[in-house]
């Protein structure tokens, strides 16, 4: 019988985070592609666009106008998804087959920088952590908030991933109740916890550190790694390395830690490709009025790229209907990302050097 390699033959991971399972496919990279083909977005951009409603001083598609800012910028989301006010619907019995719930929450806009023609990828540390204490702040003053439940940090990075505008800049979807994907990660990290006396994500970022296999960046607070279980082809997890729940209990260091594993991070990604590479993501930390038992700060990026700047993964099919696949595997993945240069590639010369 021949022996299983994980590098070569179908098996399935396990998340513990979400205690799910996602297939891995390995040896469907050989196989052709004739499928869609992305175009390639225009890479140029002036540091201020007189049309863009996100550049400082331009008026924004509801009617205010933006400060001459110089820093990072945020407001009240004009079109929120989530409204404070919203009033709730008639009561239903719990177990009714027809629910409803009020759910009212509150929509920001973070504006990373006054540069129309940057990413966070193209930042220097310095303006990134601005962006970094900007994210305490912001998570701070809404998990005061009486009746909210969780403070929900992002960046939409890219038309791929459903950015309208490519203006630098991230949202905060502050809701009443705890999100699904969350309150999967809060109620397995916390079992973990009580079982262990440990963080489920100390062990883990221990383990991987002692492996390597997965690791693509780390620095004293903060590490880079595509988890074991990633669906996306490129996906990877940023993880502190104290076990902080949330990310008012980052030290000052640590606040430049992860500014730097940011700036690392996507720096590597846009080396991917030599494009600005598009990805979805976000932080995710202790609920704002829960306990956060066992909870561990950490952010998950998913980027949709696959085999090159024009090809990328579809979730259907199978993946709709039964179960995450992926065919690249997290190995190879974190193996090429690790590989790259840390030096963004416009800032280097035809020779290679900075």
């Amino acid at each position: 019988m021949t022996a299983f390699d994980a590098a070569q033959h179908p098996h399935r991971r396990f998340n513990p985070l979400t205690r799910e399972w996602v297939l891995v496919s390995p040896h469907r990279t050989q196989r052709p592609w004739h499928g869609q083909v992305e175009k390639h977005a225009a890479e140029e951009r002036p540091q201020y666009d007189p049309g863009c409603y996100l550049c400082p001083g331009n008026i924004r598609a509801g009617g205010a106008r933006n400060p001459s800012y110089s820093s990072v910028f945020v407001f009240d989301n004009d079109f929120a998804t989530l409204l404070p006010g919203t009033p709730a619907p008639v009561a239903t019995p719990p177990d009714a087959l027809f629910r409803a719930e009020a759910e009212p929450g509150i929509c920001r806009v973070v504006c990373f920088s006054p540069r129309h023609d940057l990413t966070l990828a193209e930042m220097d540390v310095e303006a990134i952590r601005a962006v970094v204490d900007c994210w305490v702040e912001q998570y701070s003053e809404l998990n005061r908030v009486p009746w909210m439940g969780y403070v929900q940090i992002f960046e939409n990075r890219g038309a791929m991933m459903g950015c309208s505008n490519p203006h630098p800049h991230g949202q905060i979807w502050a809701s009443a109740s705890v999100p699904n994907e969350v309150a999967k990660e809060s109620a397995a990290q916390g079992d973990y916890f009580r079982e262990h006396g440990r963080t489920l994500l100390a062990d883990y970022l221990a383990a991987e550190e002692k492996s390597g296999e997965r690791m693509v960046a780390a620095n004293e607070h903060f590490a880079a790694l595509v988890p074991y279980w990633a669906v996306w082809p490129f996906e990877t997890m940023v993880v502190a390395r104290r076990p902080a729940a949330a990310l008012p209990e980052l030290s000052d260091e640590e606040r430049g830690g992860l500014a730097a594993i940011l700036k690392e991070l996507t720096t590597r990604y846009d080396n991917l490709f030599e494009i600005s590479f598009p990805y979805s993501m976000g932080f995710h930390q202790r609920p704002a009025q829960g306990t956060g038992e066992g909870w561990h700060l950490h952010m998950h990026f998913h980027p949709p790229l696959l085999r090159s700047a024009t090809v990328r993964k579809f979730l259907v099919g199978y993946e709709m209907l039964a179960m995450p696949q992926r065919d690249i595997t997290p190995e190879a993945a974190a193996a090429r990302l690790r590989a790259l240069p840390s030096l963004h590639y416009r800032q280097r010369t035809p020779e290679g050097e900075p």
